[in-house]
């Protein structure tokens, strides 16, 4: 979608579908097209808009808009995310509409990042519009639409927010799928490398060198096994903590002694898992079974588990919000798959939820959609909040 003429006017589910039509695979994570609709459509509304992206990857464009002014009350911070993963071939083999052409059949909306995470980002925008339509806002309203989310959110979110360019908030709303229900609680992430380096000869005859292969496979059914024990350590909102062997390689040919053989590996933290004390249990699980063997446990890369308690008066008109549109009290849930949460703690003084419409378990996968009832409550609910948080007139309420 290259057509940068007017935005206003456009309903909720008109603008899921212009966003949907603009694609944003990453990898290669270029979002400078993606990031000047939403500036457009921000400026529009009468927003300051802002336009950011890293030295090292200028095209991983993000935006930051606001409205309103923090000495007046309150600052309220909705964050989506801009980017997708991309089509694979044999994906793109099983969609039965056009990925990147928004299609509505049944009462959905198809589309590749229609439901993770365009849906979630059109009821921000959605929301942001009409809290500035308003004319009134008593406090500050800001938006982050971000890059870089799919692949981790280190030039993303984690830049945006380590470089002072999002502000200190006081409620945080992450759009992420929760099926509207109020996330609490985000699992954290220990990614780590281990190497076994050997000795390599030729294969006729073995013994002569050390198969880094052999001590690896051991490693690996004692990581087998630590899974299985974290299995006895579940947490009320997002089950278990898990290890899981992503990648191993070793070896160069069949009639050679592998000299080397490296895994990667994927460690799930819950609430209340210290990162230091998950490194040294992975530590320990392999050196258990190591041996002799030259092994080493680096490259640790890890975000901390999430938890977060509803108790402030911003808690509570986000409950009210949700209650009210729905006609049932919200429920409180864990949100399994990573999100840019973990990059905003350090910046939220208050509270953060993640919340949006229709489930992960549709993301990152062919034929994507998302439920537009559930969409047009996920955007009703997050124009209500912004509106009584903010203590804005109530506008009349137009939706999907």
């Amino acid at each position: 979608m290259s057509d940068f003429t007017s935005v206003q006017g456009l309903s909720p589910t008109e603008l899921l579908s212009r966003l949907i039509e603009i694609p944003s695979p990453n990898p290669d994570g270029n979002t400078v097209q993606i990031a000047r609709f939403i500036g457009r459509y921000l400026e529009e509304v009468g927003a300051a808009v802002e336009y950011h992206a890293p030295p090292s990857k200028p095209e991983a464009v993000s935006v930051i808009a606001r409205i309103g002014d923090a000495e007046r009350g309150p600052t309220v911070l909705y964050h989506a995310h801009i980017d997708t993963v991309p089509i694979g071939d044999d994906e793109a083999k099983q969609w039965q509409t056009p990925p990147y052409t928004a299609t509505t059949k049944g009462g959905r909306l198809y589309g590749k990042g229609s439901v993770d995470d365009k849906a979630p980002l059109a009821a921000m925008l959605s929301a942001f519009s009409a809290q500035a339509q308003s004319g009134e806002c008593q406090g500050l309203l800001v938006l982050v639409a971000a890059a870089e989310e799919e692949t981790g959110g280190q030039l993303g979110t984690r830049w945006l927010s380590d470089g002072g360019l999002v502000p200190e908030a006081d409620f945080i709303v992450v759009g992420e799928q929760t099926e509207n229900q109020v996330g609490v609680a985000n699992k954290g992430v220990m990614r780590a490398t281990i190497e076994v380096r050997g000795v390599s000869v030729h294969a006729t005859n073995p013994d002569r060198g050390v198969n880094a292969i052999y001590p690896m496979a051991r490693i690996v059914g004692a990581l087998e096994q630590y899974h299985q024990d974290l299995c006895q350590r579940p947490d009320p909102l997002l089950g278990h903590p898990t290890c899981n062997v992503g990648t191993i390689h070793g070896g160069v040919t069949a009639n050679a002694v592998p000299d080397h053989c490296t895994v990667q590996i994927d460690r799930r933290m819950v609430p209340g898992e210290v990162p230091q004390t998950v490194k040294d249990e992975i530590r320990a699980v392999v050196s258990a079974v190591a041996g002799t063997h030259a092994v080493t446990v680096d490259r640790f890369v890890y975000s901390s588990p999430y938890a977060t308690g509803l108790h402030s008066d911003l808690s509570r008109q986000f409950g009210h919000a949700v209650s009210g549109v729905t006609g049932q009290p919200p429920r409180q849930v864990g949100y399994l798959p990573g999100s840019d949460a973990k990059h905003l703690v350090r910046i939220c003084r208050g509270e953060m939820v993640i919340f949006g419409p229709g489930s992960y378990e549709v993301a990152h996968a062919p034929n994507e959609y998302v439920d537009l009832s559930e969409f047009g409550i996920c955007t009703e609910v997050l124009t209500r909040f912004a509106r009584q948080a903010l203590a804005g007139p109530a506008p009349q309420d137009t939706y999907v």
